[in-house]
């Protein structure tokens, strides 16, 4: 799947489809006219691109996602710190961190994650 970014309405599209899938397409149309405020003609043309894009699939008229909310989101966060940061992910960190303070807690999920690479290697 190529990098994508949902806009602010595709979001909400997509987290109606990750919410209820699988559902039927007649009940996405309902879903987006009660959410969205969008008529069947709109619902099936978003639905159609992001299909194309690989994020969901119209199967039989049944939607379902071909990747979840997190695996799309990581796909998306991994390209950002490729594009932006070099793939350097302590660059990324650096950046984001910048003039933050850290809290106790996060500094100890930070530590257990790169506990955990460690130990995957």
């Amino acid at each position: 799947m190529e990098t994508y970014q949902l806009g602010e309405v595709e979001q909400r599209f997509a987290d109606l489809i990750w919410a209820e899938q699988p559902l039927t397409s007649s009940r996405l149309v309902e879903l987006a006219a009660a959410e969205l405020g969008w008529k069947k003609s709109t619902t099936y043309t978003v639905l159609r691109r992001l299909c194309q894009r690989g994020l969901f699939a119209n199967e039989n008229g049944t939607v379902r996602a071909v990747l979840s909310r997190e695996e799309f989101f990581s796909r998306q966060s991994r390209a950002y710190v490729q594009n932006s940061f070099g793939g350097s992910l302590p660059g990324f960190i650096a950046a984001f961190t910048g003039n933050r303070k850290l809290q106790r807690e996060e500094i100890e999920q930070l530590r257990r994650m790169i506990e955990q690479a460690e130990k995957e290697e």
